[in-house]
C-alpha cells in the first residue's frame, strides 16, 4: 500500500474500506454503494488481506441469502411462508392508510404491500414516508382467515446507516493530514484515484459534496455524457435522493395540499434532478415558480400556510454542443428546458460546475485504495450542515463592493461548504483560503456571465477581491480566457459580424492576481515574456507554445530530469515532431537531452531513447541523450544556439493524464485537445 493508504487505515481504523471491493461483492445486486459499503464496513474495515478475503465472502453470503432480486421475489416469499421468518435486504416505503388509521409498508423488490408498521418506527425514521429507504428487515408470515388482513408481519427493521458518529474524533483525525493528503483521502472516498486528476479537477468533484453539508445550496452541472455527474447523488449518501428531472411534480417535491403530506424537500438533505437538460422536455410552469421561491427564500406555500425546508438542490444534465459553439450562438445554459431557461430561476443557482472540464470516466480512474465508508462521510457532512464557515476569509480578504447580495450569498455558501469539507478543524493558511475563495467566486461568476448574455438588464459585475493591503485580484472563468472571441457577447450579438479581438496581453505573474492568457500564435518578432496557464485549459500544444522559438536552431539542448516513463518519452517524441515541422528538409538539427536515469526502469528508459534515435536519424534529427549521474539537475529548460532559453516549470509534462491507448480520442492525436496542468513558461534572450 501507499504511505497515504497506510495513514488512512491507521488514523481512521474501522471506518475505511478498500474502494475496489464494492465491485467485487456487488455482482448482479442492484443496490447503492452506500448499502454495500455499510456491509463491507462491518466485515472488511481493515488492511489485513486475510480478514478482507474472509469479510468479502461473508458479505457475498449475506447478499446471496438476504438481498431480494425482483425475479426471485416469489421464491423469497415462499421461503418466508415455509420458515415463518426470514431476513431481507430491500428498499421499503411507508404510507398512511387514513381509512384504517395505520401505517403500511411496501417492499420494492419483494413485492408485498400493506405490511403494518408501528408509528414509533415511522417517527424515528420519517424518510420511510417519502422516496423509500434501504433496510435490513425481519419479515414474518402468519396466515389469517380475515381477507382484509395481510399475512405479512414486520418484526424488525433497521435502516442501513451508521448507528453512531464521533465528530470530535473526526476533527482530531483530520488534523493529522495536510491539505494535499486530505483532498486525496476525500477523492478516494468517493471512489476515484487521485493520481489521475489535477488540483482543480479534484475540487470540481468535491464541490458535488457541498449540497450534503450546506443547507439550501443550489448547484448545477452541465457537461458531456459519462463524466459521473449523477454518481454522488445516487450512490453516495442515504441522505440524498436522485430523481429524473421529468418525473417530479409539485406535490411530490413540496407538499400535497389535499393530503397535507410533505414532499421530498422536507425529508432529504439533497434532492438531485438527473437528466435535467433537454429543450423539448415538458415542464410544469407552476413547479418552476414554486422552485424559484424555495431556492431564494427556503420556503413554499401550502394554501395560505408557508412552510420551510433546508434541502439543497442539484441539477445535472448533458450539454448538446461544445463550449465555443454555445458561447458563439447562445450561452452555457443552452441545453435547459424552455421553462427553466428563465433568468430569475438561473439567478438562484449558487455554483455552476463546468462539466466539460470533467474527464469522461475511464476504468483506470477508479480507486483501489482506501477511503471512508461512504455512510461515515455522509454522516460527517450531515453534521456539518449545522455550522457556518462563510466568513472565514474576512481575516485576509474583502470581496468587491460591486458584488450584489445574491452573488455574495452564493459565494459565501460555496466557500462555507468547501471550508467545511477541507478544513473542518480550521487553521487554513492565507494562500489556501485564497484558493477556495477564488474557486467559489468563479462558480458564481459563470452563472452571472451567462445571465448577462441572456438578459441585458443584468449589470456587468466586477468579480474581484482585495487583500489587507488593498491589492485587488480579478476572478475570471477558464472559458472566458480560452474563448475571448465569443465570450463577451449577449444574445443580441448573435448573428452580428464578428469584431476583431486583440490578442490577450501577457503580463508577469503576480502572487495575488494571476493572469491566464489565451495562447495566441507567436509573432515573427520573438520577445521575452512570461506566460501562465491555468489547470484544465485547452488549446495548448508544443507547436503553438515553442515552435517559433525553436525555428532555425541547429543545436537544441533539453534539460529535464523527468523523461523516464513511457508517457514522458512520448512527450519528448512529440517535441521532436515540432522541431521537424520547423526545420528545412535538407538541414540537420542536433538535439541533446540531459535527464536522470530511472532507478528501477533504466533499461526501459534507454530502450525508449534508442528507438527515438533511430526514428529521428532518418529525418535529419541527430538525437543524443546523457544522464546526470549526480542527480543535481532540477531545473527544466530548453536552450537553442539561436540565443533563446525557454524555462518550463513542469518541463515537458504539461498535460493531464489521458488514455494513450484510445486511438479514437482526439487527445491522443492532437495536443490542443488535451487538458493542461497548471504551468508557467518564461522565454529569455541570452
Amino acid at each position: 500500500m501507499s504511505d497515504l493508504n497506510h495513514k488512512i487505515c491507521d488514523v481512521f481504523a474501522g471506518l475505511v474500506v478498500r474502494k475496489d471491493l464494492v465491485k467485487t461483492v456487488k455482482g448482479n445486486a442492484i443496490v447503492p454503494s452506500y448499502v454495500l459499503e455499510y456491509l463491507l464496513g462491518q466485515y472488511c474495515a481493515t488492511n489485513d488481506e486475510a480478514s478482507i478475503e474472509s469479510g468479502i465472502q461473508t458479505v457475498k453470503e449475506i447478499l446471496a441469502k438476504h438481498y431480494v432480486h425482483r425475479n426471485e421475489a416469489g421464491l423469497i416469499r415462499s421461503t418466508i411462508r415455509e420458515k415463518g421468518r426470514h431476513k431481507v435486504i430491500d428498499k421499503v416505503s411507508v404510507s398512511l392508510n387514513d381509512k384504517k388509521d395505520v401505517y403500511e409498508t411496501e417492499f420494492s423488490n419483494l413485492g408485498i404491500k400493506k405490511v403494518l408498521i408501528d408509528s414509533g418506527t415511522v417517527k424515528k425514521h420519517p424518510k420511510l414516508l417519502v422516496g423509500g429507504v434501504w433496510v435490513i428487515a425481519d419479515v414474518e408470515y402468519d396466515h389469517t382467515e380475515d381477507k382484509d388482513a395481510s399475512p405479512w408481519i414486520l418484526s424488525t427493521i433497521k435502516p442501513i446507516q451508521m448507528s453512531h458518529f464521533d465528530y470530535d474524533g473526526y476533527i482530531d483525525a483530520r488534523s493529522k493530514f495536510n491539505l494535499d493528503e486530505w483532498i486525496d483521502v476525500l477523492v478516494q472516498s468517493i471512489g476515484f484515484n487521485p493520481e489521475f486528476f489535477g488540483r482543480r479537477s479534484k475540487l470540481m468533484r468535491l464541490v458535488r459534496l457541498i449540497p450534503f453539508c450546506e443547507r439550501n445550496f443550489n448547484l448545477i452541472e452541465l457537461g458531456p455524457k459519462g463524466t459521473g455527474k449523477s454518481h454522488i447523488y445516487s450512490e453516495f449518501s442515504p441522505h440524498g435522493i436522485l430523481i429524473s428531472g421529468g418525473e417530479v411534480t409539485v406535490p411530490k417535491l413540496f407538499v400535497n395540499n389535499s393530503s397535507g403530506k410533505l414532499g421530498l424537500v422536507g425529508y432529504w438533505d439533497t434532492v438531485a434532478f438527473d437528466e435535467f437538460a433537454g429543450k423539448q422536455k415538458k415542464v410544469d410552469k407552476a413547479l418552476v415558480d414554486i422552485m424559484k421561491n424555495y431556492m431564494a427564500n427556503k420556503s413554499f406555500s401550502r394554501g395560505v400556510e408557508m412552510l420551510g425546508a433546508d434541502a439543497s438542490m442539484a441539477f445535472i444534465g448533458n450539454t448538446e454542443h461544445s463550449v465555443p459553439y454555445m458561447l458563439k450562438h447562445s450561452d452555457l445554459f443552452d441545453a435547459l428546458p424552455e421553462k427553466f431557461y428563465d433568468s430569475a430561476f438561473l439567478d438562484r443557482l449558487h455554483f455552476y460546475i463546468p462539466g466539460w472540464e470533467v474527464d469522461i470516466i475511464r476504468g483506470e480512474m477508479f480507486s483501489s485504495g482506501y477511503g471512508f465508508v461512504v455512510d461515515y462521510l455522509a454522516e460527517v457532512l450531515r453534521h456539518l450542515r449545522n455550522q457556518d464557515y462563510s466568513d472565514h476569509y474576512s481575516e485576509y480578504f474583502t470581496i468587491s463592493s460591486q458584488i450584489s447580495t445574491r452573488d455574495r450569498d452564493a459565494i459565501h455558501k460555496t466557500f462555507s461548504g468547501l471550508m467545511k469539507i477541507l478544513f473542518p478543524q480550521g487553521g487554513a493558511t492565507e494562500a489556501e483560503i485564497e484558493e477556495i475563495l477564488k474557486f467559489s467566486m468563479e462558480g458564481r461568476k459563470r452563472v452571472k456571465d451567462q445571465l448577462f448574455r441572456i438578459d441585458s438588464t443584468y449589470a456587468e459585475v466586477n468579480f474581484s477581491y482585495s487583500n489587507k493591503v488593498g491589492k485587488e485580484a480579478t476572478v475570471c472563468t477558464l472559458e472566458e480566457l480560452e474563448y475571448p472571441n465569443y465570450f463577451n457577447k449577449t444574445v443580441a450579438d448573435v448573428g452580428m459580424p464578428e469584431a476583431e479581438v486583440e490578442p490577450a496581453t501577457v503580463v508577469p505573474q503576480e502572487p495575488l492576481a494571476s493572469a491566464v492568457p489565451k495562447l495566441e500564435p507567436v509573432e515573427e518578432e520573438l520577445k521575452e515574456c512570461h506566460l501562465t496557464f491555468a489547470e484544465n485549459q485547452r488549446g495548448v500544444s508544443y507547436d503553438s507554445l515553442l515552435g517559433a522559438y525553436l525555428k532555425g536552431a541547429k543545436h537544441i539542448t533539453i534539460t529535464d530530469p523527468y523523461i523516464r516513463l513511457f508517457y514522458q518519452a512520448k512527450n519528448l517524441m512529440e517535441l521532436l515532431e515540432t522541431i521537424i515541422k520547423h526545420k528545412a528538409e535538407e538541414n540537420e538539427v542536433i538535439v541533446s537531452l540531459i535527464t536522470v536515469e530511472d532507478q528501477f526502469k533504466g533499461e526501459h528508459q534507454r530502450e525508449y531513447f534508442e528507438k527515438i534515435q533511430r526514428s529521428m536519424f532518418t529525418v535529419g534529427i541527430k538525437f543524443a541523450y546523457s544522464f546526470d549521474t549526480k542527480g543535481s539537475q532540477h531545473a527544466r529548460h530548453i536552450v537553442t544556439d539561436t540565443g533563446w532559453k525557454v524555462s518550463l516549470d513542469r518541463g515537458l509534462d504539461i498535460f493531464q493524464q489521458y488514455d494513450i491507448n484510445d486511438a479514437f480520442s482526439l487527445s491522443t492525436r492532437l495536443q490542443q485537445y488535451r487538458v493542461c496542468k497548471g504551468f508557467e513558461v518564461t522565454f529569455i534572450k541570452l
